[in-house]
């Protein structure tokens, strides 16, 4: 069974976000979360938050543990991004984009044939 979880309009770009959700896909969630509290960057506490967030529904819905789950999917697709102007040369207007990103994290029970010894 898959457990989801969605954070909407997390104020990160996309860009910056993807890297690192290409180093949790795939992993046991213990250790995608001891990676992303270990790792000193800002930008990982949107995606643990939303990792946690599917722990928590995956114990709700099934009394699942984090050791019982890995990371099956993540996806960081783009999010809305607010237009603004800035100085520029010559006295135009720069115009500057805000990215915003959408996170889902879709996480599934690892069999006992599937776990690494």
């Amino acid at each position: 069974m898959s457990y989801k979880s969605i954070a909407r309009f997390v104020r990160y770009s996309p860009y910056k976000l993807r890297p690192i959700a290409e180093v949790v896909r795939g992993k046991k969630v213990e250790e995608a979360l001891g990676w992303l509290t270990v790792h000193m960057n800002k930008r990982t506490v949107p995606v643990k938050k939303v990792i946690e967030s599917a722990v928590a529904n995956a114990k709700q819905l099934d009394n699942c543990q984090p050791a019982e789950l890995r990371v099956k999917e993540i996806r960081i697709d783009e999010g809305p991004s607010f237009r603004y102007f800035k100085a520029g040369a010559m006295g135009r207007a720069q115009t500057q984009r805000r990215r915003l990103s959408h996170v889902q994290v879709i996480l599934e029970k690892v069999h006992a044939a599937n776990k690494e010894v």
